[in-house]
């Protein structure tokens, strides 16, 4: 078991670092070298009502809050998982002892960060500027990854047969949420030769590896391959 827990250590070190490299090279791109990111900074704004005594009626009204750095968050999906793998090699003993037993807590906690962030971001990139939908989608897609985490607890030395499906079914449902937000807008607009190719390269990759997530969870509890 000891060897085992220092073989862990040592890939999630070298991983750490390695993520931390691509990290600060993925914010040098996006922040210097492609344009189209480094340029793209959305004004994120906060709507309400205000009262119009001409009309006496109630009128909607938008102010800027901020400009979304958005380079600097595409790269801190890998400073992130950085940060994940160095917490994992201090709390090393924990992880393992949860591997165990099926659990991977501090996988889930990191994709409820960086996904999250992933998924806003890709909805500034169709218009969603709006901040308390912003926050909503944040919220909706980190219940999704904390029902995966629910999941793994529920189950945990469970037999195949015995399993537990509520919170995946919760979690996708959580999961598609914000997509449909996504789609709303991108189909909203039908110029879709307007749109900068990253952002294809963007939302193409991640939507493929958001389906592929669960695709392999229900692999393994059906103890498939």
């Amino acid at each position: 078991m000891e060897l085992r827990l220092q073989k862990l250590k040592r890939f999630n070190l070298i991983m750490g670092f390695f993520h931390l490299i691509q990290g600060v090279i993925m914010l040098f791109l996006a922040t210097t070298v492609i344009e189209k990111i480094a340029e793209f900074q959305p004004t994120i704004v906060q709507f309400y009502l205000t009262f119009n005594p001409m009309t006496q009626s109630l009128e909607s009204t938008s102010k800027a809050l901020f400009t979304l750095p958005f380079g600097i968050l595409v790269a801190s999906f890998l400073l992130i998982s950085a940060v994940a793998h160095g917490v994992i090699v201090w709390r090393s003993k924990k992880y393992f002892e949860d591997l165990e037993q099926g659990i991977n807590r501090f996988r889930w906690f990191e994709y409820a960060l960086s996904s999250s962030i992933m998924i806003v971001l890709i909805s500034t990139l169709f218009g969603i500027y709006d901040i308390a939908s912003l926050i909503l989608i944040f919220i909706v897609n980190a219940s999704m990854n904390l029902f995966g985490l629910d999941m793994e607890l529920l189950n945990a030395g469970k037999e195949k047969k015995k399993v537990a499906w509520g919170p995946f079914v919760y979690g996708s449902l959580a999961g598609i949420a914000p997509w449909v937000a996504i789609f709303l807008y991108m189909f909203g607009t039908g110029n879709f030769n307007q749109v900068p190719w990253f952002v294809w390269a963007i939302v193409i990759t991640y939507f493929v590896a958001f389906n592929t997530f669960p695709i392999n969870m229900i692999l393994q509890y059906k103890a498939v391959g």
